[in-house]
């Protein structure tokens, strides 16, 4: 039987990492699922998921845990079913940056019941002015029944601003 592990990857960024990791888990008879990596003010972080034979589970976290230079955490995981009726979501925003911005948007998603799926944040300067504006893509479920107007409405209160672009993919998950 597999299971499902899910790993926290963080070092010091340098060339090998993910061979390391790759290399470690595939001589363990895992399968590489999905992952998201970055490089973040020098470090590389990741996350990734595999699947690999309950037999060999031990052995893995212990490879991995001799990885030099990298500190691995690993969870498995129990799947879940995705609630009948949810509807997937595209968000784009861009504002002006500032302390708590994050906070305020998924206090707002929170209140809407909209979970949060995959999320990227960066800063940039503004073309014109060089200020620097906060920029977020997420990918978001949500009931059926979700007013996506009233959520972008509810969002574009955080800050005069704060420009909102809510899309809705069609394709409802069963």
């Amino acid at each position: 039987m597999n299971v499902s592990l899910v790993l926290t990857v963080i070092g010091d960024d340098r060339p090998g990492l993910v061979e390391q990791l790759a290399t470690a888990i595939s001589q363990h008879q895992g399968n590489w699922l999905e992952s998201s990596m970055s490089n973040l003010a020098g470090k590389f972080a990741g996350i990734v998921c595999v699947s690999i034979p309950d037999a060999q589970l031990e052995q893995l976290k212990a490879a991995l845990a001799g990885l030099p230079g990298l500190r691995i955490t690993s969870e498995v995981s129990v799947a879940t079913e995705s609630k009948v009726g949810n509807r997937r979501l595209k968000l784009s925003l861009v504002g002006h940056d500032r302390i708590g911005i994050v906070r305020e948007v998924s206090q707002v998603l929170a209140r809407h019941a909209v979970n949060v799926e995959d999320l990227s944040t960066h800063t940039a300067s503004a073309p014109m002015s060089a200020e620097i504006l906060f920029h977020a893509t997420a990918e978001l479920t949500a009931l059926s029944t979700l007013d996506t107007r009233a959520l972008t409405s509810d969002l574009e209160l955080i800050s005069n601003d704060l420009m909102v672009d809510i899309t809705l993919d069609e394709t409802i998950r069963t």
